[in-house]
């Protein structure tokens, strides 16, 4: 690198967007993330070792795989190469590769190379880069906001460990905000910013787990904000709101009125109100409600007061949880609405949960142990034990039903599960019931 190389590459980086600039330089500046990056971690330990093998990094947008792969670049012994998938081309990757065998051959150097978006490679990218990760000429680390086993090369894929990142949380996010406004070399530390607690509050809870879009908000903030007469930058919820782009609601995640809100979407469904339930879905969402944890309460409703009265209702949340993780937002708006009409909609019965909490009792409260005649007897010896000696096969028997006793026998003629009237369990209840008829 000459002087001038020098100057330019200084200079980028002066001018650089603020998320990039505070971006962690070390593992233990990471924030976040510990089910992969805790000490005693795989990817922590791989990464300090300098004995990384091929990964992808999956996860939404913000959580940190540039972050770590730009850690690994500053702490590997290897030639570290980066090329984003969103422009790069097969002449780019020849490149890559040709520099990766001459470094090999010559210096016995390893290279990893960094895809960013690799999910944007068509197949045969994705293929030409396959042998030359198989034979260790380039060790890969790919990055992509799509789940990695419907958008990688199965190949490719089997060659590589998948981390998944998961969406910050609100005291990730306020801790690097923090950061960023007092860093005086990389962040905005020069500026004289003084940050309210509910503003850095509020933009934690509206950044939805992505570091990347807090970071920018200050730095608008904080760019766009007039002294005031003491001389400093008063950063305020007002500016926060209007740097994020998202109204100041009375919802704070750790208060009464999150879970008043929650409560309410729920109680709302469960009364089957598709118009309250809507309502309050929409409250949310505007106050920057995370749209993954509101699609575990729909699944929750759709299991606990649902339940078999419309069986199709959980398959709707689960869709609806799975498609949200994929699609975000604005989008996740439709699939959240349609699957909580859905619930709300739906006949309701409780039955199901009823039945699991019993049993529950059943089991913390009595003893009781499982009949021989359905213990285990596929082993040598189980016969002369009494095992399986005696069970009844169901398909045997007409209506492919036995009469034969099921549940241990200290718990007398207990019954969990009481079918209701609503829905499909008027059809179980009278299938059950034909079960037992004489």
């Amino acid at each position: 690198m000459d002087l001038f190389d020098y100057m330019r590459e200084t200079k980028m980086e002066s001018e650089a967007p603020l998320a990039s600039r505070i971006r962690p330089r070390t593992l233990d500046e990471i924030v976040g993330q510990q089910h992969i990056l805790a000490k005693d971690k795989l990817l922590y330990r791989a990464i300090k070792a300098d004995k990384l093998s091929s990964v992808i990094f999956y996860g939404p947008p913000g959580t940190g795989k540039t972050t770590i792969a730009k850690v690994i670049a500053g702490t590997t012994s290897a030639a570290f190469t980066q090329i984003n998938a969103t422009v790069a081309g097969k002449k780019d990757m020849e490149e890559v590769v040709a520099e990766a065998k001459q470094r090999m051959g010559m210096y016995g150097k390893r290279t990893i190379l960094f895809v960013d978006e690799i999910h944007r490679f068509n197949k045969g990218q994705q293929d030409y880069l396959l042998p030359f990760v198989e034979d260790g000429t380039l060790v890969l680390i790919g990055a992509t906001t799509e789940n990695p086993y419907f958008e990688v090369n199965g190949a490719l894929l089997s060659r590589s460990k998948v981390f998944e990142l998961k969406p910050l949380e609100k005291e990730d996010i306020k801790k690097l905000i923090l950061r960023a406004v007092t860093d005086s070399e990389r962040g905005m530390g020069a500026y004289d910013v003084c940050m309210d607690e509910e503003a850095a509050d509020f933009l934690a809870e509206a950044a939805d787990g992505d570091a990347r879009s807090a970071l920018n908000a200050v730095e608008l903030g904080v760019l766009t904000t007039e002294r005031s007469a003491d001389g400093k930058i008063h950063f305020t919820i007002d500016v926060a709101s209007e740097c994020i782009q998202k109204r100041v609601i009375r919802y704070d995640k750790a208060g009464d009125n999150h879970y008043d809100t929650i409560s309410a979407f729920i109680k709302s469904m469960r009364g089957s109100d598709p118009d309250a339930a809507v309502y309050y879905l929409a409250r949310m969402l505007y106050a920057g409600e995370s749209v993954t944890f509101i699609a575990r309460r729909i699944m929750i409703c759709a299991s606990e007061d649902v339940g078999n009265a419309d069986p199709q209702a959980l398959q709707v949340a689960v869709a609806a949880a799975q498609a949200v993780e994929r699609v975000g937002m604005p989008e996740s708006q439709l699939i959240l609405s349609q699957a909580a009409i859905y619930v709300a909609c739906a006949p309701k019965s409780n039955a199901a949960t009823n039945a699991i909490f019993s049993a529950m009792e059943s089991v913390k409260n009595k003893k009781a142990s499982v009949p021989p005649y359905l213990q285990d007897a596929h082993y040598g010896g189980a016969g002369k034990l009494g095992r399986g000696i005696g069970y009844e096969y169901a398909h045997d028997f007409p209506k492919h039903f036995s009469k034969q006793r099921y549940l241990p026998y200290e718990l007398g003629e207990v019954k969990f599960y009481e079918p209701s009237d609503s829905g499909y369990e008027q059809q179980i209840r009278k299938h059950l019931d034909w079960l037992h008829e004489e």
